[in-house]
């Protein structure tokens, strides 16, 4: 079935008169195949105001082979954060399309990501999570590795009567295919038939960019980090983070609390002050969906109880005031596919590990500025203890979501989806005015009014997830 997707128009797709202001750039269009299936996966058609994503998407066991092998095997995806190795010869233990893996810094304060597996017989060389070693010894025969991966000795090699031609390859720990930095965020792809990483995460960069730069000596994360696992698909944590519209149903018992305290004498929480502009109709919001199924959403909210705020005027006369404001902004940032940051205040990381077609475990961490000062740095977590993570106060909302979504997708009689519509007659191909100010081209832009709570953002993501999907399958 999987090698049969593509989509249900059989031409080039415009988007209607009404939504375009520009033409619609060659990279929108992705699909081009006859149907030769009854089991298309992505309904395209901007022509007719239509995108529909059918079920099977979440729940086809054999479409989620694939993706593990096309998106976390042969394509970058989030491995780490440089802070989480500081020192020389520290080590981090991650996964990466079930494969065990090891992030490294060596003596000369490189990384390195190795496979975590040692070259002998395969035994796993580390066995825990993180640490600090300079050699790691394999406990099965006893071969070592130093903290670049790089194989220091073989027991008994002397004795071993070895051939020339054992001697002439490589013992060291098997690097990554590719492996790369961006401001501290670390990829790696198992395939080396990958674009360059500047290339992959195109303009989706400045917006890290906005999260470091407003850290005058760069961000960390927050010691501790919080893991959990909900039964369902890992598109719906992918979708959820940039989903506007099920704020107010999904988390009602957060908005009573955020009013209560809205009436609190001297209570000064950012979502307080958020929960007010929303009732005075002053929030704006925005979307831009990206190449490579990057995305993000944008908020207008009050900046006063923001914890950069105290340094809004430095970052004025850094940034320039637009830059400076973009950084007090709410944002919700997906790397696709696996890596979120979220700008509510706090600064929130999350790491998605697809487990099975029904589920996921998420690994979320608190990002902060390297020596940020003691108010502010308490006012972060507690912000980010407020909302996220099983003991907050919205994200078990969002995990029992998820897993009802699963347990919906076994209705097998309904195929498609109905959640990509609203914003479409607001889609703007193209930059935006709030695109120019930043510089960036991304492929399609939205804005207007929270309450209209954009849902082009998935697009997106879909349009990359059908085209490489289709071209793996070819």
């Amino acid at each position: 079935m999987f090698d049969q997707i593509s989509a249900i128009n059989r031409s080039h797709p415009q988007p209607p008169a009404a939504a375009r202001s520009q033409s619609p750039p060659p990279a929108a269009h992705l699909f081009e195949a006859d149907i030769r299936s009854p089991h298309d996966l992505i309904d395209d058609r901007p022509d007719d105001g239509v995108f529909r994503v059918h079920r099977d998407v979440f729940r086809d066991p054999e479409v989620f082979a694939h993706e593990m092998r096309s998106f976390f095997a042969a394509g970058w995806a989030f491995v780490g954060h440089a802070s989480q190795l500081p020192q020389p010869h520290d080590f981090l233990c991650v996964e990466l399309a079930g494969q065990p893996l090891v992030l490294m810094r060596d003596a000369a304060g490189r990384l390195h990501c190795v496979h975590n597996s040692c070259r002998h017989k395969g035994a796993r060389v580390v066995h825990h999570r993180r640490g600090n070693r300079r050699t790691h010894v394999c406990h099965y025969h006893g071969w070592s590795y130093g903290s670049d991966g790089a194989n220091i000795a073989i027991k008994g090699k002397a004795e071993g009567d070895y051939t020339p031609a054992f001697d002439a390859e490589s013992h060291d720990l098997a690097a990554v295919a590719r492996f790369g930095e961006y401001r501290g965020f670390l990829f790696a792809s198992l395939d080396a038939d990958v674009p360059p990483l500047d290339a992959w995460l195109g303009d989706a960069r400045v917006f890290i960019d906005l999260a470091v730069d407003a850290a005058e000596h760069g961000l960390e994360l927050v010691p501790g980090a919080v893991s959990y696992t909900y039964r369902g698909n890992w598109k719906l944590q992918l979708e959820n983070s940039t989903d506007a519209y099920h704020f107010s149903s999904t988390h009602p018992s957060y908005l009573r609390l955020l009013e209560r305290r809205s009436r609190m004498p001297q209570r000064t929480d950012v979502e307080a002050a958020i929960w007010q502009a929303g009732k005075k109709q002053q929030e704006m919001m925005g979307s831009f969906g990206f190449a490579n199924g990057h995305a993000l959403v944008w908020t207008t909210t009050p900046q006063e109880n923001h914890p950069l705020y105290p340094l809004l005027p430095a970052l004025r006369e850094r940034f320039g005031e637009r830059r400076a404001d973009w950084m007090l902004r709410t944002r919700q940032l997906n790397i696709f596919p696996n890596l979120q940051i979220a700008s509510n205040a706090a600064l929130q990381m999350r790491v998605i590990r697809p487990v099975a077609v029904d589920c996921t475990e998420i690994t979320s961490y608190c990002l902060a500025p390297v020596g940020e000062a003691a108010p502010q740095r308490r006012q972060r977590l507690r912000q980010y203890e407020d909302f996220f993570n099983p003991s907050g106060l919205a994200t078990p909302d969002d995990t029992v979501t998820y897993e009802d979504c699963q347990r919906g997708f076994a209705s097998g009689d309904i195929e498609w989806q109905q959640g990509y519509a609203r914003g479409m007659g607001r889609l703007v191909w193209g930059a935006d005015a709030h695109a120019a100010e930043l510089g960036i081209r991304p492929t399609t832009s939205v804005s207007g009014s929270f309450e209209m709570s954009d849902e082009t953002i998935f697009h997106a993501l879909y349009r990359h997830w059908a085209a490489r999907l289709r071209k793996a399958a070819a």
